[in-house]
């Protein structure tokens, strides 16, 4: 007989779900970076990064900024990204919410 290393399924309980721990954001130096990704066919993406807050805050910040901007984007991997060359834009919302804010790249 096979043993089996996981509980799938009790007749009781239902599907176990295995706890994922919760992702942790990178520690950074206190300033907010803003910078250019250029992609494939002539598009580009702002992605802001070194935003000190837990997924849920950058999920609203990044609703916030995606509002101001008046174009779409997402929260990835603890970075905001914004579809379109934003940046100045991006630089100002931010600094009116109290950040210190640097261009980064090109």
């Amino acid at each position: 007989m096979e043993e089996r290393s996981t509980l799938v399924f009790v007749s009781g309980v239902g599907r176990i779900k295995e706890e994922k721990p919760k992702a942790q954001a990178p520690k950074g130096d206190g300033v907010v970076r803003i910078q250019l990704k250029r992609l494939g066919g002539g598009k580009s993406v702002s992605v802001v990064t070194g935003v000190p807050l837990d997924e849920d805050g950058l999920k609203e910040l990044g609703r916030f900024l995606k509002q101001k901007c008046g174009v779409g984007g997402s929260v990835k991997d603890f970075n905001i990204e914004i579809q379109g060359d934003k940046r100045n834009i991006l630089k100002a919302e931010l600094e009116k919410k109290g950040y210190t804010v640097k261009l980064a790249g090109g």
